[in-house]
């Protein structure tokens, strides 16, 4: 019986009498998960997140290297400590992982007591680390409030050029953290998605009138101009660090490209779109679908989800779709707690 206060360690090697070294040093005080391969170190993950990975380099198909750039780049998987154990010993090596993001770099063989000695250490500075960021964020609470202040009403300054109304963002924005959740984000990271999201359009400021409130079609060249609000957006968040802006930056440059490589501005596939921003697409489509605006009515909920499925693999995440549907009831108690009104398209500060 495995105890409940074990940590899980993920072993990652090809060679299974690697991972039998490994597990038998590590099972007596750990929970021990095993890979043979980086996709299925990664998809592993997705449904049992561990404590700690350890990551063999010289793997077939997908090395080590990019594997740790891969869960160093997804929002669900990004917080784990890497723990490289190969038997490259270069070391340029041993610089490449550091500054992918791994925490240390363990040389094949390694001795049963090194091997002890360097995971309990990596765990116990990965949880000193998250009690301090707790109580940093503690402490620096009304700095963040001002700053999430200072997003919320650039992201009510797109909302004066737009027709949308503030509860649409809203709206979007607290969607956005559900699907988040239940694509396997941790809540911190959600938590920012959640304020980040209400600025997906705030490069709306930069498209000049005649193009951003036309009534009817808009030509090629203005459509070229209007997918420039992505750009644009991006260029007034900028980079500064903070992680908040940092993502409504992603957010913002991303929330318009597509599953199928077809979106814009950079036509990327599949995963090659930031997940935050799969996210905030499939979100914002489905409350702009079933929201009134000057040049359309409201579609039923159930034609809404239906082009969502519809588009599942071409314009949307499938996976995040499948998710999506299976929460389009607390969805749909989000349109109905934050439903359109005269006030909300006054553009009042709505309440966050």
């Amino acid at each position: 019986m495995i105890a409940a206060d074990k940590a899980t360690l993920l072993i990652v090697d090809d060679v299974p009498e690697n991972l039998d070294v490994l597990g038998a040093t590590l099972r007596p005080r750990y929970r021990v998960l095993f890979a043979t391969s980086g996709a299925q170190a990664i998809a592993i993950t997705h449904h049992h997140m561990p404590d700690l990975i350890m990551l063999d380099v010289m793997m077939p198909h997908m090395d080590g290297y990019e594997t740790c750039r891969r869960l160093k780049s997804d929002l669900r998987t990004r917080h784990i400590p890497v723990l490289f154990v190969t038997a490259m010993t270069d070391p340029h090596d041993e610089q490449r992982g550091l500054e992918l993001g791994a925490v240390d770099y363990l040389h094949k063989p390694c001795a049963p007591a090194v091997v002890l000695n360097r995971v309990r250490i990596h765990l116990e500075l990965f949880q000193q680390n998250r009690a301090l960021e707790r109580k940093v964020a503690a402490r620096t609470r009304e700095l963040e409030e001002t700053r999430l202040e200072i997003v919320r009403r650039l992201g009510r300054a797109a909302e004066y050029r737009d027709n949308e109304t503030g509860m649409h963002v809203i709206r979007m924005s607290k969607s956005s953290h559900l699907l988040a959740v239940a694509a396997g984000v941790p809540e911190p990271e959600a938590e920012l998605l959640l304020n980040a999201a209400p600025m997906h359009d705030v490069g709306k400021i930069g498209i000049p009138d005649a193009i951003l409130l036309k009534p009817g079609k808009l030509d090629p060249d203005e459509w070229a101009t209007m997918q420039r609000h992505t750009v644009i957006g991006a260029e007034i968040i900028g980079k500064d660090g903070s992680p908040l802006l940092d993502m409504a930056r992603v957010v913002a440059l991303s929330h318009h490209e597509k599953w199928n490589g077809e979106g814009y501005p950079n036509r990327l596939v599949g995963e090659a779109i930031p997940l935050e921003a799969r996210i905030v697409t499939i979100a914002d489509v489905y409350d702009a679908l079933t929201s009134v605006r000057p040049y359309k009515k409201a579609w039923p909920a159930a034609e809404a989800a239906a082009f969502i499925e519809k588009e599942a693999g071409q314009s949307f995440d499938p996976a995040l779709v499948r998710l999506f549907m299976d929460l389009l009831p607390q969805v749909e108690e989000i349109r109905r707690q934050f439903a359109d009104t005269p006030e909300s398209t006054s553009h009042e500060l709505a309440p966050s």
